[in-house]
């Protein structure tokens, strides 16, 4: 009897044991998640829809980007400003294309400014800084770069994704370790204010089977309560990318079309 069951042991073990394996997921840390994932998606352009919530306030985004290590390319409209606003991302620099109720306020008319966090101009003053983390943030090469500087791995899986086949993985992004380069359109001086009472923000990134991002998925939750605000406010980031491979021309706007709104 124990020769016939012995195979027998041995046949349901290795069954076992090899149903482990074939969930056992790609990477083991946020750095080899990251740059997994910077190489699956190098040269390579994306659909995306982004949507911030927190409480009642929400804001959505769509557009394309051509993702690259030298630096990603990205169009994009965003309600963020409380009307349809054209954003652009190409060579680090961000431009958008101002409103129709402020054109005036720009020589010329011209339709497009540059903006930056540290820019002089009223633009940037007043938006620059969220308007310009906004574009970078939706910047998938950029948050990958931000979980291989301040990412733990504290969990993954196999999951289904709208009907797709996934790895899913969740991490803690240590703000401190991120200085000054924060995601979410979340400013230095924001944190700086908070006294440390920040620690780190829950993320999660869901794979397709040749490692390219599906959704990314970022808590927020964590700023509201160093804040103040009660446990109960939820606050999130969920950005979807589509049509990997799909083709992306995304060029600065023409010279000739970009302003500059004089400083106050």
């Amino acid at each position: 009897m124990r020769r016939t069951a012995l195979p027998a042991v041995v046949l349901v073990l290795g069954a076992f044991l090899g149903g482990c394996d074939s969930e056992t997921v790609s990477f083991a840390d946020a750095r080899a998640l990251a740059d997994g994932v910077t190489t699956a998606v190098d040269g390579q352009a994306t659909k995306f829809a982004s949507d911030v919530a927190a409480g009642a306030m929400r804001s959505k985004s769509q557009g394309q980007a051509r993702v690259a290590k030298a630096g990603t390319a990205l169009v994009m409209t965003t309600d963020f400003v409380g009307e349809p606003l054209e954003l652009r991302l190409v060579d680090k620099i961000v431009y958008a294309k101002v409103p129709d109720s402020s054109r005036e306020d720009v020589p010329g008319g011209k339709p497009w400014v540059k903006v930056s966090a540290d820019g002089t101009d009223p633009f940037s003053q007043v938006l620059g800084g969220s308007i310009d983390q906004l574009a970078k943030q939706s910047d998938p090469g950029r948050t990958l770069d931000q979980i291989r500087r301040a990412g733990t791995l504290t969990g993954s899986d196999h999951a289904d994704l709208d009907g797709v086949s996934t790895e899913h993985y969740r991490l803690d992004l240590d703000m401190a370790a991120l200085g000054g380069d924060l995601p979410a359109g979340l400013s230095a001086e924001a944190v700086g204010e908070l006294g440390g009472r920040l620690g780190k923000l829950p993320m999660e990134i869901w794979l397709d089977d040749t490692h390219r991002p599906l959704r990314i998925v970022l808590d927020l939750a964590p700023v509201l309560a160093a804040s103040g605000v009660p446990d109960s406010a939820q606050a999130r980031t969920t950005t979807s990318y589509t049509e990997w491979g799909t083709q992306a021309d995304i060029q600065a706007p023409p010279a000739d079309q970009i302003g500059e709104i004089p400083a106050g």
